[in-house]
């Protein structure tokens, strides 16, 4: 009996041991048409055990690196994709550059001090009156979501005027819903509310006769005013 311990270590897990073995006989056949046949063969397997790949752009291409990983860089067929190397596999992507960027207000954030900028740059007195009434806007939303409360425009116009010194004025009145706390919301919408009782028929008394529980009729047994009345003959 074969063990684990005794087999080689498996290169990728997730094509199974069945997969290598094929790929290691791949590699002890002499004839290079039919090691060629035996490879893509092996690649349509690799990729209907793998149906995941296919969401992947250029998933064959996957393939083809995966089948180069697993014999080892020692497989020599002819691949329709350029042939990977041990040394390019290890290789590491240069490092991404962090955008340095300390903004003066922190709490406004990076973005708005760059329409600010931009705002201010801007000649057109109506695109510019349409950049500071969206730079308010966001000033008086912003507040709101962090202090939970409404802040009047007087102060939203002195913060602006203190960033862009005096140059920038909104004229409209930037209208930000009010915050209000969970269950407030809730009892508008309905929730919370008591629920209504149902009465229930008293089919023994005052209101129109029905029938009982047990499905006979009680019409006929009179027992109240709105009851019917018993037939005399």
């Amino acid at each position: 009996m074969e063990y684990n311990t005794t087999r080689n270590d498996m290169i990728m897990r997730e094509y199974g041991r069945h997969v290598q073995k094929m790929i290691e006989h791949v590699l002890t056949i002499e004839d290079p048409e039919r090691r060629q046949r035996n490879a893509h063969a092996v690649i349509e397997l690799m990729g209907f055990l793998n149906p995941h790949l296919k969401n992947v752009e250029d998933f064959r291409h996957k393939l083809w690196d995966h089948l180069f990983l697993i014999a080892d860089f020692k497989l020599d067929v002819k691949s329709p994709y350029p042939i990977p190397t041990r040394e390019s596999l290890r290789e590491r992507p240069d490092p991404l550059p962090y955008p340095k960027r300390h903004p003066k207000h922190a709490h406004l954030g990076k973005n708005l001090e760059v329409i600010i900028n931009k705002a201010l740059k801007e000649e057109d007195p109506d695109k510019r009156l349409g950049f500071a009434n969206a730079v308010a806007y966001y000033m008086k939303l912003a507040y709101n979501n962090w202090h939970k409360e409404i802040v009047h425009d007087d102060a939203i116009q002195s913060e602006l005027t203190a960033i862009t010194d005096g140059q920038l004025t909104f004229t409209n009145t930037p209208y930000v819903k009010a915050f209000r706390p969970q269950d407030n919301r809730d009892r508008d919408r309905g929730y919370g509310k008591p629920r209504q009782k149902f009465q229930h028929r008293n089919n023994g008394g005052g209101g129109g006769g029905g029938r009982r529980n047990d499905g006979r009729d009680n019409r006929d047994r009179g027992g109240g005013g709105g009851g019917f009345k018993k037939k005399r003959y």
